[in-house]
């Protein structure tokens, strides 16, 4: 008996050291020998990664250099209001992914005040960072999945507001492909395995696709189309059709950035052969479409209004719109044209024309009153920079060369006055 007894301690205790041995083994293994297992044992399915060739995204170039449409110190002055002079405390997700798709990672400032890019960047990848704004307040925003991590969305405070806003506006940025994202329990993911993670989870019938399209095209070519989760293939010319179909009142900031998206797509097609012939010209057809319509319902001011899918009617039957939508439009539709053939522009005076009214709108505003729509006005930042063929942050920085941040002066025992505005 005694022998036996032993004999049963020598077996648990082998088992014991086998089951360490193996846990060591699998947590020091490469993720694609851990997937293997899961799969085999664990009747986990894993589907190969989307082959991404490249380690920063690409970008689309703007087509002009126009000053007719904004000049320098206009540009200036609509940038100077639209910097994230964002709190750190409580600093708003969909905020900082706005600013940094208009100011990029490389955006620095005099002013300390001014958050930084590779600040807002670190918020947005960094578990620590976003606890260190939020605390216990909100729920965590990046969600530790299986294979990779996910974004929280929606209406909850703290979150990211449009699916796959997170992944895009990061991207449009320019982060890195290997840049770690340390979400609260997985501390060995990048960016990677955020895309890796979209690209899986994506579905057609998502009430909005505008932001998935934007970075899958932005990262993925010459790929121009890959399997999901549930098995399902998806392509560029089903995403495409997808953001072209219903009513164009449908979509995030009425209607306007799934325009924004398609002409994104078809600029991308031109040199990586992404679509087949028949969506592209569908694509095109749709963006002849919003140029006819925005041509006939511009008012007087130079506006175009939130409704303008209705064209003229638009125009001879006003409604009674809030400003910021009429920003939304106005804005919005200068972005895109920023990217598109002079074939898909209305006549350039109109151009001129919602410049001018969306400078003056701009900078009418106090700081206070565009942090309140910050995103809306963001897009006008980032719009009348492509317009000058630049972005935000290497303009900025010129700029500060000969337009020095200047502190604010305060005296002993004197009120804070504020100098004299500097741009």
């Amino acid at each position: 008996m005694k022998s036996r007894k032993l004999s049963s301690k020598t077996l648990i205790a082998v088992q014991v050291v086998v089951v360490i041995a193996f846990g060591a083994a699998y947590s020091l293994g490469s993720r694609e020998s851990r997937q293997s297992f899961d799969e085999v044992f664990l009747q986990e399915t894993f589907y190969p990664e989307v082959k991404i060739e490249r380690e920063l995204p690409l970008r689309v170039k703007p087509f002009y250099n126009d000053p007719t449409v904004v000049t320098d110190e206009e540009l200036a002055a609509v940038l100077k209001q639209v910097r994230p002079k964002f709190p750190r405390k409580h600093m708003k997700p969909n905020h900082v992914e706005h600013a940094l798709r208009t100011w990029s990672i490389q955006s620095t400032f005099e002013d300390p005040s001014i958050v930084s890019g590779v600040e807002m960047r670190d918020f947005l990848i960094d578990h620590a960072r976003f606890l260190a704004s939020w605390g216990d307040e909100a729920d965590p925003l990046l969600v530790d999945q299986p294979a990779g991590i996910s974004i929280r969305w929606g209406t909850e405070i703290g979150g990211s507001v449009h699916h796959d806003h997170w992944l895009a506006s990061l991207t449009e940025a320019g982060i890195h492909r290997d840049e770690h994202v340390f979400a609260p329990a997985q501390r060995d993911m990048t960016v990677n395995d955020v895309i890796q993670q979209s690209l899986r989870d994506f579905h057609l019938d998502e009430p909005e696709v505008e932001w998935s399209a934007m970075a899958f095209g932005l990262w993925i070519p010459p790929v121009k189309q890959w399997k999901t989760s549930d098995g399902r293939t998806i392509s560029f010319d089903q995403i495409v059709q997808r953001l072209i179909r219903g009513d164009k009142r449908f979509g995030v900031c009425v209607g306007t950035h799934r325009v924004y998206s398609v002409m994104l797509l078809i600029r991308l097609d031109d040199e990586y052969d992404i679509l087949s012939d028949s969506v592209r010209a569908e694509g095109y057809a749709y963006l002849e479409k919003v140029r006819d319509l925005i041509s006939v319902c511009q008012f007087e001011d130079g506006h175009w209004p939130a409704n303008w899918m209705e064209g003229k009617t638009a125009l001879t039957h006003p409604e009674e719109i809030p400003e910021y939508k009429n920003v939304i439009a106005t804005g919005h539709h200068l972005e895109w044209l920023a990217i598109a053939p002079k074939e898909l522009h209305p006549p350039h005076e109109q151009i001129v024309k919602a410049a001018k009214w969306i400078i003056q709108n701009t900078t009418s505003h106090s700081e206070e009153e565009i942090l309140q729509k910050y995103t809306f006005y963001s897009h006008v930042g980032n719009a009348l920079a492509l317009w000058r063929n630049t972005h935000a942050a290497p303009f900025w920085k010129e700029w500060q060369k000969t337009h020095p941040y200047v502190p604010e002066q305060k005296a002993d025992n004197a009120p804070l006055v504020a100098p004299k505005p500097t741009l």
